[in-house]
């Protein structure tokens, strides 16, 4: 079965850093692709970040390039997504979602306010 627990938010001033956790269960993370998105309230769900199964290249969105970086720890089976220099913006739901078969975990709620 499987399941995506994520972790690690929490509210955080402007300027500050986040990391999030997703810990993956009944597959293997390293063989698939895997992201992380985000819904703020009143907007849809965006994608912000995602690596490959192959070579590991990873994508971001110019709004978050440079800022936020995702990460895959195999041994322990579990996704990371390291936040620095929050803004506002950035508050909302992460999930991580395993794009083969469309798997999103429970999501976890990042706000950046002061």
């Amino acid at each position: 079965q499987v399941q995506l627990v994520e972790s690690g938010g929490g509210l955080v001033q402007p300027g500050g850093s986040l990391r999030l956790s997703c810990r993956a269960s009944g597959f293997i993370l390293a063989n698939y692709v895997i992201g992380w998105f985000r819904q703020a309230p009143g907007k849809e769900r965006e994608e912000i970040s995602c690596i490959s199964s192959n070579d590991g290249s990873t994508y971001y969105p110019d709004s978050v390039k440079g800022r936020f970086t995702i990460s895959r720890d195999n041994a322990n089976n579990t996704l990371y997504l390291e936040m620095n220099n929050l803004e506002p913006e950035d508050s909302g739901i992460y999930y991580c979602r395993r794009v083969t078969g469309d798997h999103y975990g429970q999501g976890t709620q990042v706000t950046v306010s002061s």
